[in-house]
């Protein structure tokens, strides 16, 4: 049996000799070293060997095995150089040629709309505050009206850290925070940031985005001050013929709450695909600031009032630019970031 390993191993290795490209070689490797080829083949049939004779079998041919395998890493380093140097020599590839320049970087389109959008809003005095995308379940939830199990927290579900902490959902944290930190003054801000929630990825929606949340508070704020802010937003940022329109709506932290629509801008109101034939565009949700949020804020909703309003970046982008799918935004395709 040595003697036919001998043999087995003289016979791989004249046939290495003579290779001269990649196919050849990956057919040797099969032949000789691959789970059926005629080195594993032998090593397989120690067993059927004499019980004396299988361990100097099994050390020759394990020896045999390092041996072709070093043989064969060798002959691939070769093959692959002599492959690409006939490429060379049939003007394949010049690597003389200078490479291609890279051309300089730019905003993102999500970046460049939301600085569009703190322009127009510090335009109408309302100032940049930040506030974490890691939160509490009480400050998500809690202390905006969403007490542990009421309904409104399914539509927000998140990603949890543990039992106490997560990925905020929405930006309207960013509330009670703002309000414990500077009362008892008035505040006009807006808080922009990154929201996550556990939800299917769809050409309309992913699960993470950018939010842009507005919060004023002082005396005497009406909700005609906040139909004139966001009226007065969509005619800056989408254009001064924008017709808005008011629906009643429910979130747990304004009351009464609202959604603004906006005519919509393909169609001019007309109907169409985007805007599901109705003529119109959902722009955000708003309201006045429920009571209970505002005390838990640290302001006397006997003395203060104010008005809130959140909408996202991503699809203020869609609409404006004509894009259709939001996957776009952050799949990486250069041919689709070039063009902002």
């Amino acid at each position: 049996m040595l003697d036919q390993l001998e043999d087995l191993g003289q016979e791989a290795l004249s046939g290495l000799e003579a290779m001269e490209d990649g196919d050849a070689l990956d057919a040797w490797y099969k032949q000789y070293l691959g789970k059926k080829g005629a080195l594993t083949l032998a090593l397989r049939s120690v067993g059927d060997l004499p019980r004396e004779e299988r361990p100097a079998f099994g050390r020759a041919g394990n020896e045999l095995k390092g041996k072709l395998e070093a043989a064969y890493q060798a002959c691939a380093q070769a093959v692959a150089q002599a492959e690409m140097e006939r490429e060379l020599e049939q003007g394949a590839l010049d690597v003389t040629l200078p490479g291609r320049p890279i051309g300089p970087g730019h905003l993102h389109i999500t970046t460049q709309t939301l600085r569009q959008l703190t322009a127009i809003f510090a335009e109408m005095g309302f100032q940049v505050y930040e506030a974490p995308e890691v939160e509490t379940d009480e400050l998500n939830f809690g202390l905006l009206n969403m007490p542990p199990h009421h309904p409104a927290r399914d539509m927000w579900d998140t990603f949890w850290i543990n039992d106490e902490v997560l990925l905020r959902t929405h930006t309207s944290p960013g509330q009670v925070r703002v309000m414990r930190e500077r009362y008892p003054e008035p505040i006009r801000v807006i808080l922009p940031g990154k929201c996550y929630r556990y939800e299917q990825i769809t050409a309309r929606s992913e699960h993470q985005f950018y939010q842009v949340e507005g919060l004023a508070v002082g005396h005497a704020i009406t909700m005609t001050d906040l139909i004139g802010t966001l009226t007065e937003f969509a005619r800056r940022f989408y254009g001064p013929d924008r017709r808005i329109r008011i629906r009643g709506s429910y979130f747990p932290f304004t009351e009464p709450s609202i959604e603004a629509d906006m005519d919509c801008i393909l169609c001019h109101g007309e109907g169409c695909r985007v805007c599901n034939y109705s003529g119109w565009l959902e722009v955000c949700g708003a309201g006045m600031v429920n009571p209970v949020v505002l005390q838990n804020g640290g302001y006397d909703p006997g003395e203060w009032s104010g008005f809130a309003f959140g909408f996202g970046v991503e699809r203020p982008a869609l609409v404006k630019y004509g894009i259709d799918d939001i996957r776009l935004f952050y799949g990486n395709d250069l041919r689709f970031l070039g063009q902002f």
